[in-house]
Order: C-alpha cells, then sequence, then structure tokens
C-alpha cells in the first residue's frame, strides 16, 4: 500500500518539528547543598522522616524555581541530599520510598498514589512539572523479597542508594540503583545484583546517570560513556575531598575531559566532613565550579553546554597517552630519588632542584617526564615529580598509573604528597606526560587557592599535557591520572 501524499507531508512536518525543538546547546544547573540532617541516630516515625525530608526539599524547591527562571532545562541536586548520611539499616528504612521501574509511564504529581504512599516522588515530580524542567535527586528504594530470593535479606526488604529523574512534566523517566557502594554504605544499602546502566534521550542529548563512588570503576560509568555513548552524565555525589588528586572540583573535571563528556556533578556541603565542590564540565573545560570550605552555604551554579559535545568543534582530539613519554630516555636510578605517600599509595619522588629542567622518574612500567620553567624558584617553596603505578586499596580496589608536578606541603621532603591548598610559585611553563598502559587518563591541573585552570591548558595527541601559556596563579599540581580497570 503506498502511503497517501498527505500522509508523507505529515511525517516530514512532524520530523522537521521535532529537529526543529532539538537543541544544539543547553543550560544546566546544579545545586550544592547543605543538607539538614536528622537531630537522632534512633530510628523516627515515617511522618518524622518526612518532615525532615520536607525541609531539605523545601530549600532544594527554591533552588529549582531559580535555576528555572534562568532558563535551566535541568538541575541535579546532590547524593543524601534529602536525608543525610551516618544510618543504620533500620534507622533510614523510614526515609526511603518504593520506586518503581519508569517504564510504568507515571507522573507521581498528577497520579500521586498508584504505586502506595510515595510523598517525596509525588513532590518531586511536582517541583519538575510546576517549573517546566528536568529534575534530578538522590533517595532511597525499598524492594520486598521473600526466601524464594536465597540473596534476600533477613528483613525480608533490599534497601538502594537511588537516583531519579523527572523530566519537565514530571514524569519519572529514569532510575538508578548506586553499584559500588563507599564503605559504610552496605551497612545500610544492598548492591543490586548486576550494575545497571541508565540512559534517556531529550531535546538537548543522550543522558546517562550514576552516583559518586561509581566514577572510579568501569561499570557503570565507562559504559555509559564509551559504549553507549551518552552526552552529559548526571552525578549526585557526596564527595569527600581528598588533596591532592582527589578532590572534587579537579577529579570530576579531569574526568569529563578525559573521557569527553559533560558532567553534571552536584556535591552535598558539609565542611567538617570536607564535603564542598560542585560542577558543571564539559570536555574542554569547567564552565562553572565552587568550592567553599569556608561557609556552610548551599550553593546554584548555572552554565550552557553544547548538547552533543563529540560533534562540538572544541571537542578535544582522542589521545594516544604513551606516545610522547615512549620517546624519552629510559630511567636512571638516581640517588635523590625518595619515597613517600600520597593517600596510602607509596610514590617515588624526584625534587626539582633547579628552576628549569627536564626530569624523569619511574615506578614499575610507568615512565614520567616533566618540562618545566619556573617564574621564579623560590627557597620556601618544594615541588616534585611524582610517579605511581599500582592498586590503591583503602577505601576500595582500583588500579591507577599516576604521573605528577606537585608542590609538598613544606620544603622538609617528607611532607611531600601531604595535603596543600596554597602555593606562591609561578610556572613560565610545564609538560608533562607518561608511559601508560590505559587509555583511561585524567589531566589535572590545580593552582592555589583549589582553583581550577580552564582553558590554561591542553593534552597534544601524542600525550603530553601542557601549559598553553604562562599559567595565570601558582601551581599546586599538575597531573595525570591514569584509571586501568582491567587491573582491578
Amino acid at each position: 500500500m503506498v502511503p497517501s501524499q498527505t500522509l508523507v507531508h505529515a511525517v516530514v512536518f512532524t520530523l522537521a518539528v521535532l529537529q526543529a525543538m532539538a537543541s544544539d546547546t543547553f543550560i544546566a544547573a546544579v545545586y550544592e547543598h547543605a543538607v539538614i540532617l536528622p537531630r537522632t541516630a534512633h530510628k523516627v516515625s515515617p511522618n518524622d522522616a518526612l518532615a525532615l525530608m520536607n525541609r531539605n526539599m523545601d530549600v532544594l524547591e527554591g533552588a529549582i524555581k531559580e535555576a528555572a527562571q534562568q532558563g535551566a532545562r535541568i538541575i541535579v541536586t546532590p547524593e543524601d541530599g534529602i536525608y543525610g548520611w551516618l544510618f543504620t539499616r533500620e534507622t533510614i528504612y523510614p526515609y526511603l520510598e518504593d520506586i518503581p521501574d519508569p517504564e510504568v509511564n507515571w507522573i507521581p504529581c498528577t497520579d500521586p498514589s498508584r504505586f502506595g504512599r510515595a510523598p517525596v516522588q509525588e513532590r518531586l515530580s511536582c517541583m519538575a512539572r510546576n517549573n517546566s524542567i528536568y529534575v534530578v535527586a538522590n533517595i532511597g528504594d525499598k524492594k520486598p523479597c521473600n526466601s524464594s530470593d536465597p540473596k534476600c535479606p533477613s528483613d525480608g526488604r533490599y534497601q538502594y542508594n537511588t537516583d531519579v529523574v523527572f523530566d519537565s512534566e514530571g514524569k519519572l523517566v529514569a532510575r538508578y540503583h548506586k553499584y559500588n557502594l563507599f564503605m559504610s554504605e552496605a551497612n545500610h544499602f544492598n548492591y543490586p545484583k548486576e550494575p545497571e546502566v541508565i540512559t534517556f534521550e531529550t531535546p538537548f542529548g543522550k543522558f546517562g546517570i550514576f552516583t559518586c563512588f561509581d566514577i572510579l570503576f568501569r561499570e557503570p560509568a565507562v559504559v555509559l560513556v564509551s559504549e553507549l555513548q551518552v552526552d552529559t552524565v548526571l552525578f549526585p555525589t557526596a564527595w569527600m575531598n581528598v588533596l591532592p588528586f582527589l578532590s572534587a572540583v579537579e577529579f570530576h573535571s579531569a574526568w569529563a575531559m578525559g573521557m569527553g563528556v559533560n558532567l553534571l556533578a552536584s556535591n552535598t556541603h558539609n565542611t567538617i566532613m570536607s564535603m564542598t565542590g560542585s560542577g558543571i564540565y564539559a570536555p574542554d573545560g569547567a564552565r562553572a565550579y565552587y568550592y567553599n570550605m569556608k561557609t556552610e552555604d548551599g550553593h546554584l551554579l548555572i552554565a550552557k553546554l553544547d548538547s552533543h559535545p563529540r560533534l562540538s568543534p572544541a571537542s578535544p582530539p582522542a589521545v594516544s597517552w604513551s606516545s610522547y613519554a615512549s620517546t624519552v630516555e629510559s630511567c636512571v636510578p638516581d640517588e635523590s630519588d625518595f619515597s613517600g605517600l600520597i593517600f596510602h599509595d607509596q610514590f617515588t619522588f624526584t625534587e626539582l632542584t633547579k628552576p628549569e629542567g627536564s626530569v624523569t622518574v619511574c615506578q614499575k612500567d610507568l615512565r614520567c617526564h616533566l618540562s618545566y620553567k619556573m617564574a621564579e624558584k623560590r627557597e620556601d617553596e618544594v615541588y616534585v615529580l611524582g610517579a605511581f603505578d599500582g592498586l590503591h586499596v583503602v577505601e576500595g580496589q582500583y588500579y591507577v598509573q599516576i604521573c605528577t608536578l606537585l608542590k609538598c606541603k613544606s620544603t622538609d621532603l617528607s611532607t611531600c604528597g601531604q595535603p596543600a591548598e596554597t602555593a606562591e610559585t609561578k610556572f613560565d611553563m610545564f609538560s608533562l606526560s607518561g608511559t601508560f598502559g590505559t587509555n583511561y587518563v585524567f589531566p589535572e591541573v590545580l593552582y592555589s587557592g583549589v582553583q581550577l585552570a580552564p582553558g590554561e591548558f591542553e593534552v597534544l595527541k601524542d600525550g603530553h599535557l601542557i601549559s598553553k601559556k604562562a599559567p595565570t596563579k601558582p601551581v599546586v599540581t599538575v597531573t595525570l591520572f591514569g584509571r586501568w580497570y582491567e587491573k582491578d
């Protein structure tokens, strides 16, 4: 049967409308929330639990309204942003809701009782619907089970750390159960039986979502970006900063650059727990970020992103990470090399004793090479080049290869690798490279005061990170953080 001319015109018109609706850019928002925590460690009633969650959602709703008024199409809020942390399995239970599979096609705002009591999902859905904005939040999911399931917990339920996404009509479009639980989380949440890889389409790109500690592992993070080719990753987190490489803003910005994807990272804000650092990151650098260890205020970030960053002229080229460093002469053991700890990992260091030069340091198969020129060699600050090639085993097990130029905490070499936030030494140039065994390498440059350096450095195709011009601020670290997933 030949389709009628009218039908053909209708199809063509519909496709034209959909194409017109699709955006080359969009405005995104993230909110760093100073979470209102429970006043007691004991189990509370469902009504008391909801009262606390409503207090947090009051704050989030204000940020959502402001973001929508400024044109944001989507907003990400933090992990633990609605009820906090430090629960047991029993005490967190009153805060949980049964979150259905998004395939049920549900708008909680207009049909709140369809899946039982769900006041949190209802309110989040209404926030999205009333403000015509996608809302991303982190809440807790509960699922009953029984003895027919050999893995069913003794209390007859699964409990999951869960991200939800509501579209601009308030419909539940994504649900993700966190797969890589962080340390004590396993005391009150369950691991999903299999890693979930969650994506959804919007008029402004293809999105994926995961939570906090997930970013350090292949599943689901690398699968989403490398295999499913999402454009933007949504990232609720409760990230405790660990200098010199794993403070939130530097690592998340580096991850977005290394993976060639947008990352919307929303952190909780609690200076006692060293939690701060949110950002809107693109493959070519941070579009907006926030780091504040001085006050307990929340903060809204808004910035424009490319909907399809891989198609953008600004998208960084593919990198052969070991090419440049492989041309450098092999390491010759030097009696001035020394060992030092960074976040419990044993690095090999060599000191930069001259105001300019080229140095190389090795550990196992990793050869790190640095060329540099300081604007002035100060006597009161010491810098080293460091290398680490091994399995990190503290808060989790993951294999890393790291090349780093870093400022020591003091002139005492035994402090090299200890957290340092400030510096006075400026560099005229630096070039850092390494013989990495992985293609997943994340480039970081951190200036004094935990400030990023968007637009001031680049990674060339042959795998060396260079300053594009004389850095504008004193340098704390320049790092290539390699993640070798196959060796975990």
